[in-house]
C-alpha cells in the first residue's frame, strides 16, 4: 500500500506500508520482489527512511542513532545464503534526533544495539538495492494499545516534508498456524480476504476509527490479527493519510 500525494504541487514523500511475507523474499524472483523493484524506480528518491517494522517489539519507544546500522538476521531455518546477506546501508543519526523531538506524547530512547531487522532491510534491498539511502528503525512499544500507535504516528508527519520515507513493514493478515506452507499454490482463506478487504474499504474511505479498533470486526479479526505485532506498521502508514491523498494498492 502507499500513499501518494501531489509531489510538483507539495513535495512531500509518499508513505508506505509494504506487508513482507517470507524472509526469503530477499533471494527469491516471484511477481512481488518484481514490483518491489518498480516501486523503487518509480518512488521519489529520499533523503533518508525510517522503517517501522514488526520485528522490532521494545517496552517504550525507541529509535535507532547509529552511523552504520548492522544487518539483522532474524530468523531460523532458512537457506545458509540467507544468512550471508548484507544491507549496508548508512544510519541517520540526525534525522533520529529529529524523531525524538518530534514525538511529544512518550519519551523516546536512543538505541545504538538493534539495526535493520528482517522486516526493514529485505524489502529495502528489492525496492533500492544499491543500500546507499540512510536508514533507521523506530520500535513499537508492544506495551501500548493501537490507539497510542495511531497517535504516535500522526507526530512523524512533518518528516515527509523533509524527503523522509516512512514505510511500515508488516502483514494485514499474520496467522501462521492457518498457513498452508507446503502449497506454494493455495487460496488465501475466506476470513483472510475477508479481513484484508475490509481494511482496503476502510483506507479507500479515508475511515481510520475501524482500523484502530479492529477486534470490533469479531471473529474474522481474531484469526487475521491473532497477535497485532504485525498489524500495527499498517496503522502507522493510515494516520499519516492526509485529506485529498491517493492510496494505491501497489501489490
Amino acid at each position: 500500500m502507499a500513499e501518494t500525494t501531489d509531489s510538483i504541487k507539495t513535495k512531500r514523500m509518499p508513505v508506505l506500508f509494504v506487508g513482507h511475507g517470507s524472509p526469503e523474499n530477499a533471494i527469491m524472483a516471484n511477481a512481488f520482489t518484481r514490483q518491489m523493484k518498480r516501486l523503487g524506480e518509480e518512488l521519489p528518491r529520499p533523503k533518508a527512511i525510517l522503517a517501522i517494522s514488526a520485528h522490532w517489539l521494545t517496552r517504550g519507544t525507541w529509535v535507532t542513532g547509529m552511523d552504520r546500522p548492522r544487518t539483522i538476521h532474524d530468523f531460523y531455518g532458512f537457506p545458509r545464503e540467507m544468512y550471508d546477506l548484507q544491507y549496508p546501508c548508512p544510519g541517520s543519526p540526525g534525522y533520529a534526533r529529529e524523531v525524538q523531538n518530534l514525538i511529544t506524547t512518550t519519551k523516546v530512547g536512543w538505541n545504538l544495539d538493534w539495526g535493520l531487522d528482517h522486516g526493514t532491510w529485505t524489502i529495502l534491498s528489492r525496492i533500492y538495492p544499491a543500500a546507499d539511502i540512510p536508514t533507521f528503525q523506530l520500535s513499537i512499544d508492544y506495551d501500548q494499545p493501537p490507539e497510542y500507535h495511531y497517535a504516535l504516528a500522526k507526530e512523524l508527519a512533518p518528516l515527509r516534508e523533509e524527503g523522509v520515507l516512512i514505510v511500515g513493514s508488516g502483514n494485514i493478515t499474520h496467522n501462521l498456524r492457518l498457513n498452508d506452507y507446503p502449497d506454494l499454490n493455495a487460496q488465501p482463506g475466506a476470513w483472510a480476504v475477508e479481513f484484508d478487504e475490509k481494511v482496503k474499504a476502510s483506507l479507500l474511505r479515508r475511515d481510520h476509527a475501524p482500523l484502530v479498533h479492529y477486534q470490533n470486526w469479531g471473529r474474522v479479526a481474531a484469526l487475521a490479527v491473532p497477535t497485532n505485532d504485525h498489524y500495527l506498521p499498517m496503522l502507522y502508514a493510515a494516520a499519516l493519510q492526509e485529506e485529498g491523498s491517493t492510496v494505491k494498492f501497489v501489490y
